[in-house]
């Protein structure tokens, strides 16, 4: 115990003080606030592309009244549409819009036409759109005598309010399901991040020893396994470490960047709000909606969600690094030969990914559950599905399974270390691991 304890050590302690590990560490969540900064300003950032444009209204559709935005000024012309193409420069006008006569008011289409020397953007094109769409349905409805008020009140918004069958079940609310797809999704790419980036480290380390011969001499002093399991611990140490600072930094550094930088991080919600065609912006039922969330975040289970999200974090962390790490020790100096070994290890995390992403949409299918209880996927399917409160049985069956699962890949994987630690000029396949893990010691 107390050589694996110094092997933990030697591991942590030995990235932990590399400049590189320092630099990694600090730089990340200064460049998390710099990018915070540029898409704060880049969001701010008010057009100063003027736009002048005459409109030639043929069939009075707008009753000559439109109201003029910012850069964006309309004008109505009683010139004729030759005229004004003909003598475009010499005329104060960046464009032309023709609106057409209506020659049928229950048709559903209208076609305007827009002359420039350049196309119109695409915030120019949707208001344009949007402007001449509300006049003209101002213009049918009182072409056809309509009662504008009974119009409203056809179009209804129709809000979903989950409720529970009796008073013992929980209570949820319209945004139980967002919010839990949100954390689900948060967590299943966090897992996916780690497996990856802490497994491949691992395998680089094993990788570095084995080809600077310095494991030959640390082998006369260990065990192989307590080698490998010694650094499948340190680097996890090393991650949870660096993803622990991040945690504290990340936010403080984006807290302060809006605070100096003086960026609204809801301005970007409020102008999406306020575009073309969208819903009409209300503070009130915005304030509501936070509120609400910030009520239905509180009211997760985060008592199963933590614990069991640490561990499906250690175990698929064990999982998957011991094999990278079984790999890592098959490798020679031909990196290129080596990489397909790491196949068979991607493929069930890539696969996983993709089937978080279903189980966030449909956590109760029947791929969802199944694959949240598979070992090889559970790493990662699982903590998406803890925030909508899985059967206890699929939670208790998953943990049992990968616990039992990652155990044994860690015997495996060290079965495979001991002989390929030491394995020198022969390239390994997977027919050549599976006979490592039958010799005997």
């Amino acid at each position: 115990m107390d050589k694996l304890w110094l092997i933990i050590k030697r591991e942590y302690l030995t990235r932990v003080t590399r400049r590189s590990f320092i630099l990694a560490t600090l730089l990340t969540p200064l460049a998390f606030g710099l990018f915070f900064v540029v898409a704060g300003l880049i969001f701010q950032y008010e057009s100063d592309d003027s736009r002048r444009i005459a409109i030639i209204d043929e069939g009075n559709i707008f009753d000559q009244s439109i109201k003029d935005e910012e850069n964006l000024y309309f004008k109505f012309v009683d010139t004729d549409l030759e005229t004004l193409r003909q003598n475009f420069d010499d005329f104060d006008y960046d464009g032309i819009l023709v609106v057409p006569r209506v020659k049928d008011v229950m048709a559903t289409r209208h076609t305007i036409y827009y002359y420039a020397d350049k196309q119109p953007s695409l915030d120019i094109d949707a208001l344009i759109r949007d402007r001449v769409r509300g006049q003209m349905r101002d213009y049918k409805i009182e072409a056809l005598q309509l009662d504008p008020q009974q119009l409203e009140a056809i179009d209804t918004r129709i809000e979903l309010e989950p409720e529970p069958i009796d008073d013992e079940s929980a209570d949820a609310s319209k945004l139980t399901g967002a919010i839990a797809a949100g954390i689900g999704g948060i967590m299943g790419i966090i897992m996916y991040i780690v497996v990856f980036i802490y497994g491949m480290m691992v395998m680089r380390s094993v990788m570095e020893e084995k080809t600077s011969r310095i494991v030959e001499v640390m082998i006369s002093s260990v065990r192989p396994f307590q080698l490998m399991l010694g650094k499948i611990v340190g680097v996890g140490a090393v991650g949870l470490t660096q993803v622990a600072i991040w945690a504290i930094l990340i936010p403080i550094i984006i807290l302060v960047s809006s605070l100096l930088f003086g960026i609204d991080s809801s301005a970007q919600m409020e102008m999406a709000q306020q575009q073309p065609g969208a819903a009409n912006f209300n503070p009130e039922d915005t304030e509501a909606m936070v509120a609400l969330a910030i009520e239905e975040f509180k009211s997760l289970n985060w008592w199963l969600i933590l614990p069991m999200f640490i561990f499906f974090f250690l175990g698929g962390y064990f999982l998957y690094s011991s094999m990278f790490a079984a790999v890592g020790s098959a490798m020679g100096d031909d990196l290129g030969e080596g990489q397909s070994l790491t196949i068979p290890i991607t493929i069930p995390v890539i696969l996983a990914f993709y089937i978080m992403i279903v189980a966030i949409q449909a956590p109760n299918s029947s791929l969802a559950v199944w694959s949240s209880i598979f070992p090889l996927f559970s790493p990662i399917v699982m903590p998406a599905r803890l925030a909508f409160s899985p059967p206890v049985w699929e939670v208790v069956l998953s943990v049992v399974l990968l616990a039992a699962t990652a155990i044994f890949f860690v015997w495996l994987s060290g079965r495979i270390y001991r002989v390929g630690i030491l394995m020198y000029g022969k390239k390994v396949t997977l027919k050549e691991l599976g006979k490592w893990i039958f010799y005997k010691d």
